[in-house]
C-alpha cells in the first residue's frame, strides 16, 4: 500500500512537472504568438523569459505585430539591440496580476516605464489596449495587448 501510493505521488509530480510551462511555452502554446516568439530568439531573450523570474509580459499578438509597417518589422528583426530595447519594455519585473494593476507608472526591464490608464472599464497600456489578462505561467504572468509598444 506504501509503495503504491509513494509511487502515485511521484508519477503525480512528474506529470505536473511536465505540464509546467514557462512564459515562453505558454505564450507559444497559445498559437497566437508566433511573431513574439521569432522576436524573443532573434533576440536571444528565449532563456531570459525561461529564466526563474518572475516577470509580467505585455505580449504583442500576432495581428499587433502586423500594425507595424512591414519594412519597420522587418528592419527591427535585424537589428537585434532595438529588438532587444523593444522586447524588455514589454516586461515588468515580478508577477503582477490584472487585479494588483494599478494606473500609473511602471518600470520595465528595458528602464524605460510604461504608462498604465484604465479607460471605460478596459486597461491600456502606453497606446495597446489590453486584450486578456492573467494567463499563468510557472515564471510569471502574460497580459495579451493589441499593439507593439516602443519605447520613448
Amino acid at each position: 500500500m506504501k509503495k503504491s501510493l509513494i509511487a502515485a505521488a511521484l508519477t503525480l509530480g512528474l506529470t505536473m512537472a511536465a505540464h509546467a510551462k514557462d512564459i515562453v511555452d505558454t505564450a507559444v502554446a497559445a498559437g497566437d504568438f508566433k511573431t513574439l516568439a521569432a522576436a524573443l530568439q532573434a533576440a536571444g531573450l528565449v532563456d531570459t523569459l525561461k529564466g526563474k523570474g518572475p516577470f509580467t509580459v505585455f505580449a504583442p499578438t500576432d495581428a499587433a505585430f502586423a500594425k507595424v509597417p512591414k519594412d519597420q518589422l522587418d528592419a527591427l528583426l535585424k537589428d537585434k539591440a532595438a529588438l532587444t530595447k523593444v522586447l524588455t519594455y514589454h516586461v515588468v519585473p515580478g508577477k503582477v496580476m490584472a487585479a494588483d494593476v494599478k494606473p500609473g507608472k511602471v518600470k520595465t526591464v528595458q528602464g524605460g516605464e510604461l504608462t498604465i490608464a484604465t479607460a471605460g472599464g478596459g486597461v491600456m497600456v502606453d497606446q495597446a489596449k489590453v486584450l486578456k489578462t492573467d494567463i499563468v505561467a510557472d515564471n510569471g504572468v502574460i497580459h495579451v495587448i493589441d499593439s507593439v509598444v516602443m519605447p520613448k
